[in-house]
Order: structure tokens, then C-alpha cells, then sequence
């Protein structure tokens, strides 16, 4: 896969690259870990009439790649399948509400970033 998860002190970073970062159109999302509300693996079916601003979607093939607008919150999507999927939830984040991507052993992937999460330590 063309995704990768990099975890700093107070950030995490979904790196995109390839084809990915021409179809959605980033080479990165950075996502501070005191944004984060809640975290999980899950499947995510993305609602129809979800605006592209800017990214690719193929809805009969479930390829989502960018940025999506719906009910007024942000998303952004990167995955080719409905799951298993890790689904962030934000809280002030700059700009997303939102981030749903697809990657290699996203059990262990949440498991880190829980590590890092400030409401987790309490």
C-alpha cells in the first residue's frame, strides 16, 4: 500500500504517495494526538451524496482518496475497501472531523496511537 503511518511526539503522520497522492491530491495529513477523540478499526460505507473538495471517488468500485465534504463536517478518505478501516474521530482539528484510512494491520496501528493519546493516560 501506498500509506504510511509515522509517529512523532505530539503528531501523527499519514504520509500518501504514488498514485494515492495524485488522487487525493495530499501528500500527508497531520493530525496532533490532543485533537484525537476516539479511535478505532471499523468499516466505513461513504454516504452518496458526499462532495469531493477535491479528491476521487469510484463509489461502485468503494475507492476513496481526498477530501469530502457531508452534513457539514470534513472528511478525509483513503481506502479501497469498506474495511477493515481505522476511523478517526477529531476535536478542533484544523480542518477535519473526520480521517478513515485503509492499512496493512490497522489493529496494532490504533493500539499505537492510543499509546499516544493524551485521554488515554488519564
Amino acid at each position: 500500500m501506498s500509506r504510511q503511518v509515522e509517529f512523532h511526539e505530539n503528531e501523527l503522520v499519514l504520509h500518501l504517495s504514488g498514485l494515492l497522492s495524485l488522487a487525493a491530491l495530499k501528500r500527508q495529513i497531520i493530525i496532533p494526538y490532543r485533537s484525537i477523540t476516539k479511535v478505532h478499526v471499523g468499516s466505513f460505507d461513504a454516504p452518496f451524496w458526499m462532495l469531493k473538495m477535491p479528491g476521487t471517488a469510484l463509489p461502485g468500485f468503494d475507492i476513496y482518496e481526498g477530501s469530502f465534504r457531508y452534513n457539514g463536517e470534513w472528511y478525509f478518505l483513503s481506502y479501497e475497501h469498506r474495511g477493515p478501516l481505522i476511523i478517526i474521530e477529531l476535536d478542533k482539528h484544523e480542518h477535519y472531523h473526520y480521517v478513515i484510512f485503509e492499512v496493512q494491520n490497522p489493529e496494532q496501528i490504533v493500539a499505537e496511537i492510543l499509546k499516544y493519546c493524551p485521554h488515554n493516560k488519564e
